[in-house]
């Protein structure tokens, strides 16, 4: 192989740009947040902490809300992955649950699941799909039906031609036609026909 030959890419490319193309098609941070913040809501509340002989419970009398409310805010961000239309009522639903969570779940688990469905619901309902960019025209001249330059000249050129012309051989016409016309005088005598212009009238 040359060295001019550009190199096929490889599978772990390929891999990467579907993914990139898959992910800008859909509220994918949205949705990842989302699921983030239902991790530790519905964790903590079920979760052992042992110190040495000591052992320590952060369960509550809520723990069944809190597993709920972390199922919920995971299966909101699978939703918005793969059911874009829904976004706004996943997004509304992931914020009143992240507020409802604060009183049930230890503050939200610990602030941390509360913050990440906040900023996940919110990204969600401003989501919007992209647009593709519009072809641009290419802008023409009025009136010139999109002929080129070069040919616009070209005609611009061809009318003045004539005028230019004629206005050159003026003199030389002047010269050959021997002077202005002279006037007929029908009052007087004149030189030229050498009788009075009455008479010749009558």
């Amino acid at each position: 192989m040359s060295a001019e030959t550009p190199a096929a890419p490889s599978q772990f490319t390929r891999w990467r740009l579907q993914f990139r193309a898959w992910r800008g098609m859909r509220p994918f941070w949205a949705g990842l947040f989302m699921m983030i913040g239902g991790v530790p809501i519905m964790y903590f509340p079920y979760a052992h902490l042992t110190i040495g002989q000591l052992t320590i419970r952060m369960s509550t009398t809520a723990g069944a809300g809190s597993l709920i409310i972390g199922v919920l805010l995971v299966v909101l961000g699978v939703s918005v992955w793969f059911q874009q239309h829904i976004r706004t009522f996943a997004g509304v639903a992931a914020i009143l649950l992240a507020l409802v969570s604060l009183p049930v779940s230890n503050f939200g688990g610990f602030v941390v699941g509360f913050l990440f469905g906040l900023i996940g619901g919110a990204m969600a309902i401003a989501w919007v799909p992209g647009t593709p960019p519009e072809p641009q025209a290419e802008q023409t001249p009025d009136g010139l039906g999109g002929a080129p330059e070069s040919a616009v000249t070209d005609l611009t050129k061809a009318d003045d031609a004539p005028a230019r012309v004629e206005v050159a051989d003026a003199p030389a016409r002047f010269e050959a036609d021997g002077g202005p016309e002279e006037p007929n005088d029908m009052s007087e005598t004149s030189p030229a026909n050498g009788a009075n212009g009455r008479h010749s009238v009558g």
